[in-house]
């Protein structure tokens, strides 16, 4: 009998291997939709599947993860086993959480001590270890070096730093002749990425966390509409019209042709950023994301990726024992140095390679450690929905159709009708 395992999303993108009639057929969709993010992940789970005599295909998955949130919630519905392994966002175990396999089948507290604990605390939905953590992400702010210094300015520690500054070197660079130079890039479309953005500057601004752990509703406060009013001021003036349409790779693609002074973006940017054919290469620094409120915390939103099991798959060992791979600490030993993907391991924090490799990953720890996380703990199965009506709210400010006010009032009566089904 041949088994049949297969693991995750969109566009089917076969790759079979034949092997014995024992052996596992496994799709992957592993994260991303291009082919650099298809081999950075992908490569791993072949090498597992030509020592352990397995079949493995490739899945990509949409490049929003709001789309990606609806695919997946599709295929859980179906009850398919077609999928066997889902890559979920931080924010959703809870979401998935009945459509997962219970990993306490297969890990034990030995190998979650191994991860961050926080982390493993999210991904764990009353009792039930709805997924491992693979790789970990937190909002970062980056700098042009260069630019910086040659013109006797130092990295930000206040928003309105930044704006100074990028404001000051933009237009020196313009009337030097350089007339696509940004000040500051982001991420301003209406998606999950806004929501990130967005808790980074209502979070910085002492304005919390959208909705707080005890269920309450604290968008509508002077701190929050400061801060959206401050995020609304950019666009326009150290930021372009149109990156309130930007996503994450539409600001990389700013900053990477060297066209932008600041950007914000998640770690994996890093590695790209240093390739050896980027305009900017070894131009680059790395830090906290700005403070804004009186007390001027810097934080990041938190973010990365977990694998899950598929509760309905027909071979659930196998795939665990693919998770386990993927996750070991020589995977994702690797994956740090080549790519900058964070590890969810701690123990890799200080190992010499992967620090050579990424200067800033010291700094990241205490980052990673204060980052903000996004409501989806107290929501669960509704985060999707509160992550909706705030990241709409907040587009709303940054095109002008809203007064910050206006839209801190939607949002509070609207969460506030949600959190009543939480």
């Amino acid at each position: 009998m041949k088994l049949s395992l297969k693991l995750i999303a969109t566009f089917f993108v076969a790759l079979m291997m034949s092997f014995n009639v024992f052996a596992a057929k496994i799709t992957i969709t592993m994260g991303g939709d291009d082919e650099r993010a298809m081999r950075e992940h992908y490569r791993f789970a072949l090498d597992w599947a030509e020592e352990n005599g397995h079949e493995i295909g490739y899945v990509y998955r949409p490049a929003s993860a709001t789309d990606t949130l609806n695919l997946y919630q599709q295929i859980c519905s179906s009850g398919s086993s077609d999928i066997d392994i889902f890559m979920i966002d931080v924010i959703w175990p809870g979401i998935f959480a009945d459509c997962a396999y219970d990993l306490n089948n297969i890990f034990d507290d030995a190998h979650k001590a191994d991860f961050f604990e926080g982390i493993v605390g999210n991904n764990t939905v009353g009792g039930k270890y709805v997924a491992v953590p693979y790789f970990t992400d937190a909002g970062l702010l980056y700098y042009r070096t260069d630019l910086l210094d040659k013109y006797g300015k130092s990295p930000p520690s206040t928003w309105s730093e930044l704006a100074e500054t990028a404001q000051f070197i933009q237009d020196k660079e313009r009337a030097a002749g350089n007339a696509k130079m940004q000040g500051f890039v982001w991420q301003g479309a209406a998606y999950e990425g806004l929501t990130c953005d967005g808790i980074e500057w209502v979070n910085s601004f002492g304005g919390g966390n959208i909705i707080e752990a005890d269920g309450t509703v604290s968008i509508n406060n002077p701190n929050a509409i400061a801060a959206l009013k401050t995020a609304a001021s950019w666009v326009g003036t150290i930021s372009p019209e149109d990156v309130v349409t930007y996503k994450e790779e539409d600001a990389r693609g700013v900053w990477q042709t060297g066209n932008a002074v600041f950007m914000r973006n998640w770690p994996y940017a890093w590695s790209r950023s240093q390739a050896d054919d980027s305009p900017i290469k070894d131009k680059v620094g790395a830090m906290a994301l700005p403070g804004g409120g009186s007390d001027g915390k810097m934080t990041g939103a938190l973010g990365g990726w977990q694998l899950m099991v598929n509760k309905n798959s027909k071979n659930p060992e196998i795939a665990a024992d693919l998770i386990k791979h993927m996750t070991s600490v020589e995977v994702m030993k690797t994956k740090a140095i080549d790519t900058s993907n964070l590890p969810t391991r701690p123990v890799l924090y200080d190992d010499p390679d992967v620090k050579a490799a990424n200067p800033f990953f010291g700094m990241l720890f205490d980052t990673f450690n204060n980052a903000v996380a996004r409501p989806s703990t107290v929501s669960h199965k509704y985060y999707g929905q509160v992550s909706n009506v705030f990241f709409n709210e907040v587009h709303s400010v940054l095109t002008g159709s809203k007064s910050a006010e206006d839209a801190a009032a939607a949002m509070e009566k609207d969460l506030k009708a949600l959190s009543r089904k939480f």
